[in-house]
């Protein structure tokens, strides 16, 4: 009769233990869908995807929110749909750059947003504007595995960044010149401050992820003093 060593060759065993391995994640995950690739994931990486894909999603909603409230924008889009622009700012990875736009990106697409001589589609360029800065603040990655490092810096001041463009937002809204977009409701409406929560939490996301990375890599964040007034964003 052969021995067991005969029957359960080395390479027999390396399975035997992969198997196990993979059987232990899927037990620990629960219902979580396991996929071969989060092997390659720290504890952080999984909280960074996760803070990333909520920003994303807030992104969207912001954007068919501002798109509903400001329709003469979409108008501008040659007939363009809602859901059009949503899959033209969000569908691909990486920097967000459109010929539409003079392929102006992140802080500088936001200036163009908030010039009273821009003529095209506002809200094309605040949402490309922060969809760019935010995701330069991941480093462009939609994914984050072991040995990929983040910028608390970067995501700290572009939480300021958000801060200061929502300041200018106001500020024009309630000038006599007149809202370069309506956002919040307006004296005489029906108060919505959806718009505000949205904002608001996008810049906790940022901060919260700033907080992380910073104790992570032992590094102190570098606080900023903001001058609102100015319209200058800062630097990523």
């Amino acid at each position: 009769m052969p021995g067991i060593n005969n029957i359960i060759r080395p390479r027999n065993w390396l399975l035997i233990m992969v198997v196990a391995m993979v059987g232990n994640l899927l037990a620990a995950c629960g219902s979580a869908v396991f996929k071969v690739e989060n092997l390659a994931k720290g504890d952080i990486d999984f909280v960074a995807d996760a803070h990333y894909r909520e920003t994303q999603r807030l992104l969207k909603e912001l954007t068919i929110k501002l798109y509903r409230r400001n329709p003469g924008e979409l108008a501008k889009a040659h007939s363009k749909s809602i859901d059009s622009r949503v899959r033209q700012l969000f569908d691909q990875s990486g920097p967000v750059i459109l010929a539409e736009l003079d392929f102006k990106q992140g802080t500088d697409a936001l200036t163009l947003a908030l010039n009273g001589g821009f003529k095209g589609d506002r809200v094309l360029a605040l949402i490309a504007g922060l969809n760019g800065m935010i995701r330069n603040s991941y480093e462009y990655r939609a994914e984050s595995f072991m040995f990929d490092q983040l910028n608390g810096q970067k995501l700290y001041q572009s939480a300021r960044n958000i801060e200061i463009l929502l300041w200018q937002l106001k500020r024009r809204q309630a000038s006599a010149l007149g809202p370069l977009l309506l956002t919040n409701s307006l004296p005489g409406e029906t108060t919505n401050l959806s718009y505000e929560r949205l904002f608001g939490k996008i810049i906790a996301l940022q901060d919260m992820m700033a907080s992380i990375v910073a104790q992570q890599n032992d590094r102190l964040v570098t606080k900023v003093t903001q001058n609102i007034a100015s319209m200058v964003f800062f630097p990523l």
